[in-house]
């Protein structure tokens, strides 16, 4: 494009009013002003575009082929400005959110739901991913924020914390007792039960390796699996014993459809809760996320 932008506004405006005086008005500048910006696009574009008479101008059939593209650009940009006006008034925005599958489950949801009821046009967006991974997409500006536990060392991250979580191994009565009839000890069940764990590539796994690694405790069978909600499910059905979350069980606990495993030394408890990056400034659907859960926090919702 040889001519700029308000070279071919003026174009617009004087082919919309067929007067050169009109469009000086509406465009507040001035006629000769607007004679030569229309003389520089003719000599850019090689042909003429208006037809001059007494009555005002006309458009050639070259101009009138112009006016279609220019017309359709401007009636574009007209509508954004408009959509862009709407976005403002109504606080549309757009929140990348990455969590792994459990943690969107059991502790997201009820963010989202209230959220979504106060702030019903920023529109979301959610990755599930481990904790791992989250954080490597918060390190490449894929999400704004992340719902994840707490890492050991995560640079130019804002760590705002959510509540504790507490790791535990269950099992049905039924498995429990099976084992006892094969003379396993109570501190003997993690290293002669089949053991259900997360994936390798999730940081619990990796938090219960280290506990089961610290406190000498050789597993000698185990299932690997991606999702904690299986693992629930399998432990329910009495294929071994699984590691979970307690708060994610305590139906199960309460109506005794599994019981804990005892531990001679507990596993800590550890911390999740909403990560974002720092050192750079948050979106407006971000700001009012994050405004969003530390109230929802301090109001026990």
């Amino acid at each position: 494009m040889n001519q700029n932008l308000s070279s071919y506004r003026i174009f617009y405006t004087v082919a919309n009013t067929g007067n050169i005086s009109k469009a000086a008005k509406e465009l507040y500048i001035s006629q000769p002003a607007i004679s030569k910006s229309i003389q520089k696009l003719e000599e850019s574009v090689g042909c003429r575009l208006f037809s001059r008479s007494s009555r005002g101008v006309v458009l050639t059939e070259e101009g009138k082929l112009l006016y279609d593209h220019v017309s359709t650009a401007f009636e574009t940009l007209t509508l954004g400005e408009e959509k862009l006006k709407r976005s403002i008034e109504l606080g549309i925005g757009h929140l990348k959110i990455g969590v792994s599958s459990t943690l969107c489950k059991y502790m997201l949801l009820p963010y989202l739901k209230e959220f979504i009821r106060k702030k019903p046009h920023i529109s979301i967006s959610i990755s599930c991913q481990s904790t791992n991974e989250t954080l490597k997409l918060l390190e490449n500006d894929k999400i704004d924020i992340g719902l994840i536990g707490k890492p050991e060392n995560a640079k130019n991250i804002q760590f705002d914390f959510l509540e504790e979580i507490e790791d535990i191994f269950v099992a049905t009565k039924d498995y429990i007792r099976n084992l006892r009839a094969r003379g396993v000890q109570k501190n003997q069940i993690l290293s002669s039960a089949t053991l259900m764990l997360l994936d390798k590539n999730n940081m619990t796994r990796q938090y219960i390796d280290d506990y089961l690694q610290e406190n000498h405790i050789l597993v000698k069978d185990s299932i690997d699996i991606s999702d904690m909600d299986l693992l629930i499910d399998f432990a329910r059905i009495g294929v071994g014993v699984a590691c979970v979350i307690k708060s994610f069980v305590k139906e199960d606990l309460a109506a005794g459809t599994l019981v804990e495993i005892p531990l001679g030394i507990p596993i800590h408890k550890r911390e999740v809760g909403f990560a974002y990056r720092t050192g750079t400034k948050p979106s407006k659907s971000l700001a009012e996320f994050i405004r969003f859960y530390q109230n929802f926090q301090q109001a026990g919702i």
